[in-house]
């Protein structure tokens, strides 16, 4: 067999590097005395196919009668005996306990020629694969989800976020237990339905995010675990810390950031993503636990190596793909993550709003009008990171919000009633605060139809509900055309001026103010109590003709609202709120009004 070690013939790269004369592999292996890799093409014979040792703990050997679609392994000589581990870098894999398969390299892109929305123009909707578009015992897959694309045309959304895709252990999963982080998971179509995926969302003008896991690996399933044989204290080995730093509320699998070569790894596993799948984004899964040891915001506690690690690919990214997003779970209201990595912030391009979604949960779910706190909505509607509001994503539902002991918006109102009125009106109440607050609006699946009870990754999507509440997905597909100002008529609703006009914490309304320049301007009325208010006057801050765009108790979007009737309006020049005109408005209960100037 044609084995070539010449450093300067050989070929770049990690893994398996097909080119014209075979295939070449590289694998990092500090420990080992010895590396062979076995495969179809070398009947996996133990010994035919050795590496050869080079700098800094990497083995090389190129395989000439090595080809797309065969598999193999790493055969390790490590401190203890003799071990098999599949490549780290694998981009495709039987199974997470299976073996690596050689990838096809080539993949007609032909066509794609995508271009990420503006930020300020991102309606993202977070979706599960396995459960999205399935049969109930089936896992669902990105072939399936692709069947679903009209709906989401149809709703306007114009960004999906995947959740993590990477293979996991099994066929059921949330994804957060990553055991082959370059690999797409076998049960959802492998890598080349992945790239399908993306290039057929493109074609409907979507831009894809996908979720990443790097505060944590595994824990189960897990080949890089003491994968060249070595450990300290029976910890992870080369990969993970060694030390109490390993420690995560996911069991002892923290990377070891401060390492090079698993810094590399990392950063190769992020750009891999952008240039073998043209993704448009990455959220990185609870940055909180990659740049602190326990969640802790104590000297003690933080990880430097981590936070350095995140600056390194936000700027890198920033810098060949500009455009293209990252996203922080991190839930800690920290400015430095979404700033500049000049400023030695993160260089988050946003994150999520800790200070939206809780607050405003809370306030939707609460069982007397007594308990809403118009100050508290009004501080969530206003908050943002280094004065941008479009460096924080907004919702009142995603993976983690209805899961974990807590449920869907509607459910934990109404229970299993779905169509409890107001569970209708109060979740739609907090759908109007998430596509007309400064931010980038998020939604999850089914959310526009009601979808209940609470996150199960074996249940699937009740697709039936998006008929039975045919209503109230028109609701949503309108407030994402307003927010996406599809008619020219809301231009404020992208822009970052923001001002909250009206404030009466005894009636329970709001309003508030949005622009996106001088003369435009969107003005927002809600009401939180389960009264309807006939005289409801407000502060305006400017004359004129003000054109009602959007009432949510109109009842085209459901039987059950009141209809109460909304007008447009124009203001009389007298001061009221502090402001220079006022009018008088009739608004339904658990309402929202949007109206452009």
């Amino acid at each position: 067999m044609n084995m070539i070690s010449n450093a300067e013939t050989a070929h770049p790269g990690m893994g398996a590097i097909v080119h014209d004369g075979g295939v070449a592999f590289r694998v990092w292996a500090p420990n080992a005395g010895a590396v062979h890799v076995a495969g179809d093409f070398n009947e996996w014979s133990e010994d035919a196919a050795p590496m050869h040792a080079e700098e800094d703990g990497y083995w090389y050997a190129d395989v000439a009668g090595a080809s797309v679609g065969q598999e193999y392994r790493f055969l390790i000589d490590g401190p203890n005996g003799k071990i098999s581990r599949i490549d780290p870098y694998a981009r495709e894999v039987t199974n997470s306990v299976g073996n690596a398969v050689i990838p096809d390299p080539d993949y007609d892109w032909e066509g794609d020629a995508f271009e990420m929305p503006a930020w300020n123009r991102l309606v993202i909707y977070e979706l599960h694969i396995g459960t999205f578009n399935s049969e109930e015992g089936e896992v669902g897959t990105f072939a399936a989800a692709q069947e679903r694309f009209g709906h989401l045309r149809s709703l306007g959304i114009n960004a999906i976020q995947i959740m993590p895709a990477a293979e996991f252990a099994g066929d059921v999963s949330w994804g957060y237990n990553p055991a082959h982080v370059f690999a797409i998971e076998t049960a959802y179509g492998g890598p080349r339905a992945f790239r399908d995926f993306v290039k057929a969302a493109h074609a409907e003008g979507f831009a894809v995010i996908l979720d990443v896991v790097y505060n944590h690996f595994g824990p189960s399933d897990l080949d890089l675990w003491q994968f060249d044989g070595w450990s300290e204290d029976d910890k992870g080995g080369v990969y993970f810390y060694q030390d109490h730093r390993a420690n995560t509320p996911w069991g002892e699998t923290r990377p070891d950031y401060g390492r090079p070569q698993v810094r590399q790894f990392i950063r190769d596993n992020a750009m891999h993503w952008l240039e073998e799948y043209h993704v448009d984004g990455l959220r990185f899964d609870m940055t909180l636990y990659i740049r602190n040891i326990e969640g802790h915001e104590t000297e003690e506690d933080s990880l430097p190596d981590g936070w350095s690690l995140l600056q390194m690919i936000n700027a890198e990214m920033a810098e060949r793909f500009p455009g293209r997003i990252t996203i922080a779970e991190d839930l800690r209201e920290k400015d430095a993550l979404t700033d500049d990595t000049g400023n030695d912030g993160a260089g988050f391009g946003a994150q999520w709003d800790a200070a939206f979604v809780h607050p405003i949960r809370e306030t939707l779910i609460a069982e007397s009008d007594e308990e809403r706190s118009m100050e508290t909505v009004a501080a969530a509607l206003g908050h943002s990171y280094n004065g941008d509001p479009f460096q924080r994503v907004v919702y009142t539902e995603s993976h983690d919000e209805v899961a974990n002991g807590k449920a869907r918006v509607p459910h934990e109102i109404g229970g299993d009633e779905q169509d409890h009125w107001a569970a209708q009106k109060r979740s739609t109440l907090g759908a109007a605060l998430v596509f007309t607050a400064p931010g980038i609006p998020m939604l999850f699946q089914g959310q526009e139809f009601l979808a209940g009870d609470w996150f199960d990754d074996t249940v699937p999507l009740d697709w039936a509900q998006s008929e039975d509440f045919g209503g109230i997905v028109r609701l949503y597909r309108d407030l994402i055309a307003l927010r996406l100002d599809a008619e020219g008529e809301c231009r404020g609703l992208s822009g970052s001026g923001f001002e909250v006009i009206h404030l009466d914490d005894t009636r329970k309304t709001l309003a508030f103010r949005r622009w996106n320049g001088e003369e435009d301007g969107v003005l927002v009325v809600l009401n939180f109590s389960g009264e309807a208010r006939d005289d409801l006057t407000i502060g305006c801050p400017m004359g004129g003709a003000w054109r009602l765009q959007l009432n949510s108790d109109w009842s085209g979007y459901s039987g059950d609202f009141g209809n109460h009737q909304a007008q447009d309006f124009e203001p009389v020049e007298e001061p009221f709120d502090n402001r220079p005109f006022n009018a008088t408005l009739a608004i339904g209960p658990y309402t929202a009004l949007v109206y452009s100037r």
